[in-house]
């Protein structure tokens, strides 16, 4: 991983976790110092937090952290899940060709493989990020509608709207990590929709996974208590162990052998 990625981690959780005031000045030189960089790859990772709608430039030019309200924040998260919900909607009505599958599937090998380490580390967590951007890249250009996409690309602009804004903190304590496997499992299942051309479960899927992270993102809050149910993971399972019990299902997943078990 790179200094400029590190950097960029690290800013954005220092941001996250509410290290600096709503309005506060980020001055490059005090964060360069903080982050043991220098200067460049600050710059660099600011220029990315204001798209991201974290940061935004003063009158002079000047970074700052943005002020928003938890509203705001709420009502970002909820389109971006709306619109991702119609996104896979329309790659399962459209079929997922054996490319798409493929990238699918590398994506969770990968989620999977970054959430190995307990706890998780810098690298680990970057990785996971890494993975989680693509696996929503993928859905959004596969659903061939420019102008959703455009709505995406609109909306994250809004603070915490951002698939990269959407992850929990860098997974320095239990609960993150157990956040983190449980949206990890929403993608295992999206997947599995999306294969067996079941547009009526995708949206929901991918909503409900969004959704459920709101209370973790406002403010830096972390969930309290476990990841909730979802009733299409209790399907989802009912038919697995169906498989399991018949025989059928090692031969129909013999590549599974996953770190991420939805019945988890």
């Amino acid at each position: 991983m790179g200094l400029q990625e590190t950097v960029l981690i690290q800013l954005r959780d220092l941001i996250l976790r509410g290290e600096f005031a709503p309005g506060q000045r980020l001055a490059e030189q005090q964060l360069a110092e903080r982050l043991g960089a220098s200067r460049t790859p600050v710059r660099a990772a600011l220029a990315t937090l204001e798209g991201e709608g974290l940061v935004e430039a003063n009158e002079t030019g000047k970074y700052q952290v943005r002020q928003y309200t938890a509203q705001e924040v709420t009502d970002a998260i909820a389109v971006r899940g709306h619109l991702e919900g119609m996104a896979a909607r329309l790659v399962a009505e459209h079929g997922v060709s054996r490319q798409l599958q493929g990238d699918l599937q590398a994506c969770l090998d990968a989620g999977d493989t970054a959430l190995l380490a307990n706890p998780l580390t810098l690298e680990s967590y970057a990785a996971y990020a890494a993975m989680n951007d693509r696996f929503h890249a993928l859905i959004l250009d596969a659903c061939g509608n420019r102008a959703l996409q455009r709505a995406v690309a609109l909306n994250d602009k809004l603070p915490f709207a951002p698939a990269a804004a959407m992850l929990p903190m860098q997974g320095a304590v239990t609960p993150d990590r157990d956040w983190m496997l449980y949206a990890h499992r929403q993608h295992h299942m999206l997947v599995a929709a999306l294969k067996a051309n079941r547009p009526a479960d995708a949206p929901e899927l991918s909503d409900e996974r969004l959704t459920q992270l709101v209370g973790t993102m406002i403010a830096g809050k972390r969930p309290q208590g476990p990841p909730p149910e979802n009733p299409i993971a209790a399907e989802f399972v009912r038919q697995r162990d169906h498989e399991r019990s018949s025989g059928d299902y090692g031969a129909r997943h013999s590549r599974s052998g996953s770190l991420v078990d939805v019945s988890a």
